[in-house]
């Protein structure tokens, strides 16, 4: 089947090859095909990708140089209908044959079929007509680039166009711009009609994007217009509109200088048939009214509860369910502040954050009550979500441990559960799954499962017994997550009981920013069946299994089963403790002696029970504007400490060591170590529906103290769907060693993708895709020198794969295949890693949802 797909795919890339021989088959007589633009930016060319997203016309789309898109559209058949005509309908004697053994109507229908119409309509779509060059298009494109450098202060810019014939029917435009010299801001003045917006704009003056001496751009227009509305509506200024600004520019009998009178006119308001022009006013907060259990069906309906806390007034049709704090500490509009845009907008955040309103209505009315007409009442209006609410999520899973898997995940959310506007959720989950590596006597289909149960308590607030008003202000929007969950594991890998609790505090110290901070995170993590260990790690009891069939070293024939192969547990744990135990009576030779104290030291540290007892803090950056967004960069950090608490109170009560000089906590040697990663997603948006992207990141994790490893749950693996695609989960790495475990896993990894994405039809989209990469020992007790990173020469066994992939957007998610080939191992010796697994037959085809970064 393979070999089948392999030519299928080598025959549409021959295909697509020969055709781009000829991409101008489809190309009118007379016309040119577009092949570049070239612009001269004062006889320069220059490739600023700003600059030519200017012109009207662009070429073909290009593929590493070739106009994919463009040979497939010249695949098609321009007129397939004509062609069946020619076919059966013009040739009697061949129609009449085929409607022998078909009726005459479905040789008819045979126009309409996928290979006589269809095909051709599909290659069609997904490719690209050729650009054809024309005039008009041209022209505009210097109009364009003449409204560009104007708009960048050039106003005597100049702007031409040839084009040039290069081949039969092809031809490249060229575009020759000459600036001329840019435009300086030589004075400026400001000429503002009400007084006390004359008096805010000079507090902010220093802060103008207008300057003497700059060149002048449109741009710092802009956005000094918007920074002087912004600045005024936070100040009081509710009637003020950026249409309010506008600038006067006087460039006659200036050379290569303007001079700028910046004004700010008064209000002006229509009152009865008449236009009213006055100075602005500054609004006061005269009230703050808070309806809590507002409804749009409802909105007359009899305020029965009322109360006053803090000079905020809150309303309730019931009984008020809600303590007052809990509401007032999320708004920001204060009685006697003045009115402003951002504490509108902070306040709308914070209510919604809550997440027991839906979003809030919040509006402005003016008081009546003031003669001086400078006060506004705010209305802030609050519908209220249910109290209870029930959700359940199934999911069908595929997996390297899991042949399927059917999950079950159930959620029941109580809203306001203590009146404090507190969130307590109950979730459950019950996984049963199905593989034919899993012990299963009974012949069972759902071998497996996994059952789990978790409680999360939200509070909108930082709960401590201290004020942290100055550290965190409430315009930071804190949180605190309790959390506590348990999960059990039955005939899966060793089968584990999981117990986790954490304290954690969320806030956001600047938009687009998050922080978080785990101030305990507990984790204990017991190993129910660990002898099923050789079982579940294959290829550690293959090779100890070769080794005890070693004639030389004479093993135990009790060791062994019917078909001589080492009996789990017994005859393994025989002859491992004979080979390298205290009393070892097996002379292995140093080479085997290593190998089997590396698999015994890996069977320990992967079957020891983990108590894990840490504090980490994370950070997020990001100027994502919204899921829309396709040029953005997103930078994650994260530091965390573990067992560093636990082993002060050990010093501090003189807790006795265990024979391996580490310290046990509840009968249960703790895992102590700092860890720290650093993640860097960046997309450019490159216009029609093309995008790049590119991640980095790297994670260290250093065992000390009470630990000289890592627990696996805290560990990095490589390969996978959001990995290096071109490796299976678990299968690249450590180092050049090759993956010979069955999971494997280091303390220390390195990652870098990249993406070009690019759309094919409608909502499939297409990608090319490079994953480097690998993981490493480092710093703890691994002795094997391929595993381990030392050095910086040990960077030449980072990985590559590289590929292609589909993703079809179904709008909530994104379902993803990529297909992965290994385009350097470092499994192989020097000089053998290039493209020798680059073939199909040992691709990886990855499953995913959503994009991998």
């Amino acid at each position: 089947m393979k070999k089948i797909f392999t030519k299928i795919g080598a025959f549409i890339l021959i295909a697509i090859f020969i055709s781009a021989c000829n991409s101008i088959k489809r190309v009118p007589e007379g016309q040119f095909l577009l092949t570049k633009n070239k612009v001269f930016q004062d006889n320069k060319l220059i490739t600023d990708e700003i600059v030519l997203d200017q012109l009207s016309q662009k070429p073909n789309t290009k593929i590493i140089g070739v106009p994919f898109f463009l040979n497939l559209y010249n695949l098609a058949n321009p007129n397939p209908d004509s062609t069946f005509q020619s076919k059966f309908k013009n040739n009697p004697k061949k129609y009449k044959r085929m409607s022998r053994w078909l009726s005459a109507k479905q040789v008819d229908q045979l126009g309409k079929s996928f290979w006589y119409s269809g095909i051709h309509n599909f290659l069609k779509k997904i490719g690209e007509a050729p650009v054809i060059f024309e005039k008009t298009k041209a022209e505009k494109s210097l109009t364009r680039l003449k409204y560009y450098y104007f708009n960048k202060g050039y106003f005597d810019v100049k702007a031409t166009y040839t084009f040039d014939s290069i081949s039969t029917k092809k031809g490249t435009a060229k575009y020759t711009i000459n600036r001329g010299k840019p435009y300086i801001i030589d004075s400026l003045k400001a000429t503002i009609y009400t007084p006390v917006l004359d008096s805010l704009y000079t507090t902010t003056k220093n802060m103008s994007f207008i300057s003497i001496g700059k060149q002048y751009k449109t741009e710092d227009f802009e956005n000094e217009k918007n920074r002087i509305t912004t600045h005024f509506r936070n100040n009081g200024a509710y009637f003020f509109q950026p249409n309010n600004i506008t600038f006067d520019i006087d460039t006659i009998n200036k050379k290569n200088k303007a001079n700028i009178n910046l004004k700010v006119s008064n209000y002006s308001y229509q009152e009865q048939d008449s236009t009213r022009t006055v100075p602005f006013q500054l609004f006061k907060i005269s009230d703050v009214k808070i309806f809590t259990d507002y409804s749009a069906a409802d909105p007359n309906a009899k305020i029965t509860d009322s109360i006053t806390y803090n000079n905020f007034n809150l309303y309730s049709k019931s009984k008020l369910k809600y303590k007052p704090y809990a509401i007032t500490d999320a708004i920001f509009i204060t009685k006697g502040g003045l009115f402003s845009d951002a504490k509108t907008t902070l306040t709308s955040r914070y209510l919604s954050n809550l997440k027991i309103f839906n979003y809030p209505s919040i509006l402005y009315e003016v008081d009546k009550k003031d003669t001086t007409n400078q006060s506004l009442i705010a209305k802030i209006y609050l519908t209220p979500r249910k109290k209870y609410s029930f959700g359940l999520s199934f999911d069908i899973t595929h997996s390297n441990i899991q042949n399927i898997g059917i999950t079950f995940s159930p959620t029941i959310s109580i809203r306001n559960v203590f009146n404090g506007a507190e969130t307590l959720e109950f979730s459950g989950r019950a996984n049963m799954g199905s593989s034919k590596d899993f012990a299963n006597p009974n012949n069972i289909f759902f071998n497996a499962s996994e059952y789990g149960l978790d409680l999360k308590l939200h509070f909108p607030r930082i709960v401590v017994p201290f004020n942290t008003e100055r550290i965190i202000p409430k315009s930071m929007i804190p949180s605190t997550l309790l959390t506590t969950g348990f999960s059990t594991q039955k005939n899966i890998g060793l089968d584990k009981e999981n117990f986790t609790g954490s304290i954690s505090y969320n806030w956001t110290p600047k938009k687009n920013n998050t922080a978080r901070f785990d101030l305990l995170n507990a984790q204990f993590v017991r190993n129910l069946n660990p002898k099923n260990y050789f079982n579940v790690y294959s290829s550690s009891y293959k090779v100890l299994n070769t080794l005890a069939k070693n004639p030389s070293y004479n093993v135990n024939q009790n060791y062994f089963d019917a078909k001589n192969n080492l009996i789990i547990e017994s005859g393994t744990n025989g002859f491992i403790q004979d080979a390298i135990g205290t009393n070892a009576i097996i002379p292995t030779s140093s080479l085997d002696y290593a190998t089997i104290k590396s698999i015994e030291e890996r069977r320990i540290r992967l079957t020891e029970n983990d108590f894990i007892l840490a504090t980490s803090f994370s950070f997020t950056k990001t100027n994502k504007k919204d899921l829309s967004d396709k040029n953005f960069f997103l930078f994650k950090t994260k530091i965390e400490s573990a067992g560093s608490v636990l082993s002060l109170f050990a010093n501090v009560t003189n807790l006795d060591k265990t024979s391996n000089n580490r310290y046990k906590i509840f009968n249960l040697e703790y895992s102590e170590y700092i860890k720290t990663e650093f993640d860097f997603i960046k997309l450019w948006d490159l216009s029609r529906e093309k995008v790049i992207a590119i991640r980095s990141f790297f994670g260290i994790a250093i065992p000390f103290g009470n630990s000289n490893d890592i627990p696996f749950s805290k560990s990095y693996y490589s390969g996978g769907s959001n990995d290096n695609r071109a490796w299976q989960p678990y299968s690249l790495g450590p180092g050049s060693t090759g993956g010979i475990n069955d999971f494997n896993e280091a303390n220390m990894k390195i990652a870098l993708s990249s993406e070009f994405r690019f759309k094919l039809l409608g909502s499939l989209k297409g990608a090319i895709f490079a994953d480097a990469g690998n993981i490493w020992n480092v710093l703890d007790n691994t002795k094997d020198t391929k595993a381990t990173f030392s050095r910086i020469k040990d960077l030449e066994n980072i990985a590559l794969g590289s590929g292609f992939g589909l993703r079809y957007d179904l709008g909530l998610f994104v379902f993803r295949l990529d297909l992965g080939f290994k385009t350097y191992n470092p499994a192989y010796e020097t000089g053998n890693r290039w493209l020798k697994d680059y073939n199909f037959a040992r691709s990886v085809l990855n499953f995913g949802i959503n994009y991998p970064f």
